[in-house]
């Protein structure tokens, strides 16, 4: 008797318990490295978001340096991560594809998964010493938001992953050396600020053949460190690369022909490569390669369509 008795107990238990953790889900969730808030980290503030949830979450992060490797897993949406304050809410890690053979796609500090997720006033950094690929942020999922984000690092610092997903940068600061925005994503860059650390090149998009937009820059500035004079707009990871700079503003440091074949001629018959409207020192047009497009009025108010460049798969205009 006295064991059925313990046992009911038992159940009794885990069925509040099952009550209360369901009631205990909350709209709000707050992360604070000084232990006053919900989380200390962001990592565990993502166990306290239900999976598949119908409704907004927005998780509020006090300033404080985040030192984790942050999944944001498939089965989120709808969430907001929303920093204090871009300068001073950083979330950093430090690994590079040359540890114990890591590779580029396992660098990230910050991998997203998820669908449906907006970032806004924080930095995600890699900081490993330049002895490789280090992704700062690497995404994965779709109709992704950036707004007023800081991104560090120095060679591939975002991975813009997973054909027709679409990425929204609106007015971020964008760093790297070497292929620092690379990927297969149709992604829209909207003044944002964009410093060179190095001669190289800015851009190595992989847009597949079949999707129609892949890079926009839209109104960006792009500028370098004093002692760096000559860098390419892009170079084609895989043959049908599209990026297109679209009235923004060139610094100096842009090479005269611009675009890069990856030393490969065939890519100059499929890579899909144009300015419209550029200006400062380094706009100069009669320099470009003879293979990049000529971008129209039409094509480039096309580009600026921001429901269009989304219409992929379904509708979304991030804007809005």
């Amino acid at each position: 008797m006295k064991y059925r008795l313990a046992s009911l107990l038992l159940m009794v238990c885990a069925l509040t318990g099952l009550k209360a953790s369901a009631a205990e889900w909350k709209h709000d969730i707050y992360v604070n490295p000084d232990g006053s808030a919900d989380y200390t980290t962001v990592t565990e503030a993502l166990d306290g978001i239900r999976a598949y949830m119908d409704y907004n979450v927005t998780v509020h992060i006090a300033n404080g340096v985040y030192k984790e490797k942050v999944v944001i897993p498939s089965w989120l949406k709808n969430v907001t991560f929303e920093g204090q304050n871009a300068d001073s809410t950083i979330i950093t890690f430090d690994h590079h594809a040359n540890i114990d053979n890591m590779g580029t796609f396992r660098t990230y500090t910050v991998k997203v998964e998820a669908c449906d997720a907006t970032f806004r006033n924080l930095t995600i950094e890699n900081n490993a010493p330049q002895l490789g690929q280090a992704v700062a942020l690497h995404t994965e999922g779709d109709r992704l938001r950036f707004i007023n984000c800081r991104f560090l690092g120095n060679q591939d610092t975002i991975f813009t992953g997973g054909k027709n997903s679409r990425l929204y940068f609106d007015s971020c600061y964008i760093e790297g050396t070497t292929d620092f925005i690379f990927g297969p994503a149709t992604a829209y860059f909207r003044k944002c600020d964009i410093l060179s650390k190095r001669d190289s090149y800015i851009t190595a998009a992989s847009t597949p053949e079949d999707v129609k937009y892949g890079y926009i820059f839209d109104s960006c500035t792009l500028r370098a460190l004093p002692e760096v004079t000559k860098v390419y707009l892009g170079r084609p990871w895989r043959p049908y690369a599209h990026t297109v700079f679209i009235n923004c503003e060139m610094g100096s440091h842009i090479r005269p022909a611009g675009w890069h074949n990856w030393n490969n001629t065939d890519n100059e018959r499929t890579a899909r490569y144009g300015e419209y409207g550029s200006r400062g020192a380094g706009a100069s047009q009669e320099g470009r390669v003879s293979w990049a497009m000529k971008v129209s009025d039409t094509e480039a108010a096309d580009c600026l369509d921001i429901a269009k460049v989304f219409a992929v798969t379904t509708g979304w205009n991030p804007a809005e």
